[in-house]
């Protein structure tokens, strides 16, 4: 039986990425998996440079990071809204932290999410006291030693639960396992609010709208698609995205990825 696919939804080329650099996800320690979706750790060396493409998630990350040439340090990183692009040369090493969509609020509860979208932020800034954390997350070469110093680094910041947040998190869920949800109003009208406190709801506590949420999860598996062996239909992921017609899907992919998605599909096989 065939090993199942790794989910790499947002990758730019994923397998290409794969070839270059050493790439996992690891789990955080219990008390911690309400919050994040995983740990994602990346180590290189390579002769050549190299730029890595992603399409954000709609998820703030924390990460740590060691490039050559450079100091080690940290960020806060909102939700991106564009493409991101990072070059990779020579050795270095990452280890990020992906929260779930709503789950970073707890750790920094006096903090709107939204205030952090499009940004990248020193750690310092956003949670004080934590400069310590990168020589512990980033020195270790033993992995495990990496994961418990991930562990231990969101402990210390003693997340409290948050009702809002849960309610967030299960929002966003319900957005990206299900196709049909494709009306911002109708999707309020099912969880019994209106569209303004649905809409307030995801500024405080996930950062973006759920418009925005709804569109970003449809490129990431038009991607999806796009990465795998057999040709797509385009015509027919459209119609199941809710799209009202393939152009419709070819000018999003297109603004997001850079390339219309058959194009891309092409390149990547």
């Amino acid at each position: 039986m065939a090993a199942p696919r790794r989910d790499t939804r947002g990758i730019v080329d994923a397998t290409e990425l794969f070839s270059r650099v050493h790439f996992r996800r690891r789990e955080p320690a219990p008390p911690l998996r309400p919050y994040l979706e995983h740990y994602w750790l990346i180590d290189w060396d390579l002769p050549q440079p190299y730029a890595s493409h992603v399409v954000p998630h709609p998820s703030v990350n924390i990460v740590f990071q060691k490039y050559a040439g450079q100091d080690p340090f940290s960020e806060v990183a909102g939700i991106g809204l564009d493409l991101f692009t990072q070059k990779l040369e020579g050795r270095g090493r990452v280890c990020g932290i992906q929260f779930r969509p709503g789950g970073f609020r707890p750790f920094a509860p006096a903090r709107p999410v939204t205030s952090l979208t499009g940004q990248r932020i020193r750690l310092p800034e956003v949670l004080p006291g934590s400069t310590g954390a990168i020589e512990a997350v980033l020195t270790p070469d033993d992995e495990e030693a990496r994961v418990a110093a991930l562990d231990a680094f969101l402990l210390s910041l003693n997340p409290r639960p948050d009702p809002q947040a849960d309610l967030a998190m299960t929002l966003v869920d319900q957005i990206r396992g299900d196709r049909t949800i494709r009306q911002v109003g109708d999707f309020a009208h099912a969880q019994g609010m209106t569209v303004r406190s649905l809409q307030r709801l995801f500024a405080a506590y996930v950062g973006v709208g759920p418009k925005w949420i709804i569109l970003r999860y449809r490129i990431h598996e038009a991607l999806d698609q796009a990465e795998t062996a057999h040709p797509v239909d385009w015509a027919g992921l459209a119609a199941d995205l809710g799209y009202a017609d393939q152009a419709h899907l070819v000018r999003d992919f297109t603004s997001t990825v850079g390339v219309p998605p058959t194009a891309y599909a092409r390149g990547v096989r």
